[in-house]
């Protein structure tokens, strides 16, 4: 009687262990992998822009969801610092990013910023202090390498009177990993 217990007691934990396995692989069978994580890219820009007494510098880390070789998308937050004669602007914002590469060293985007902007302009009586929106939507194109991208946008919203840009043209270096 002791050795058929024993015995029953070994085949009922063999049994577990082999119904605990086929059920394990059965499950990795017929569960779909989810990817999106590693087609996530981290990364995102910096920019400078020079012009008579001005300068603008900006830098605005960013994810992109990579669709596929030629094709991604993603969002970002941007600060920007503006300086012309005696005015001063701080903006920031999030911002919208789609990236196309129709060749893999050929980079095009369209890229869309609402930025909050703090100004604020020093004359010789006062000092006058203005809060505002400010849009812009880049249309641009760099050479690309595997990690990064240098080239030229231009913000198609430049006549906007809200613009904080010196110049429609902004150069750029975009790093994605």
């Amino acid at each position: 009687m002791f050795k058929m217990t024993t015995s029953v007691l070994r085949m009922t934990i063999l049994g577990a262990f082999i119904y605990m396995g086929s059920q394990s692989s059965f499950s990795q069978n017929t569960k779909p992998k989810s990817d999106f994580w590693e087609n996530v890219r981290y990364g995102g820009g910096i920019g400078l822009n020079f012009s008579n007494g001005g300068f603008n510098g900006s830098i605005a880390p960013s994810a992109i969801y990579q669709f596929n070789a030629s094709i991604a998308a993603g969002i970002g937050a941007n600060v920007n610092f503006y300086k012309f004669s005696n005015q001063k602007f701080w903006a920031y914002g999030p911002s919208a990013i789609v990236l196309a590469n129709p060749i893999s060293q050929i980079q095009l985007s369209a890229e869309f910023e609402q930025l909050r902007v703090n100004s604020s302009v020093q004359t010789a009586v006062a000092n006058i202090e203005n809060d505002f929106w400010a849009p812009a939507l880049f249309i641009g194109a760099g050479y690309r390498t595997q990690f990064a991208t240098i080239g030229i946008r231009y913000n198609i919203l430049d006549n906007n009177k809200n613009t904080i840009y010196a110049n429609a043209w902004t150069p750029f270096v975009r790093f994605y990993f």
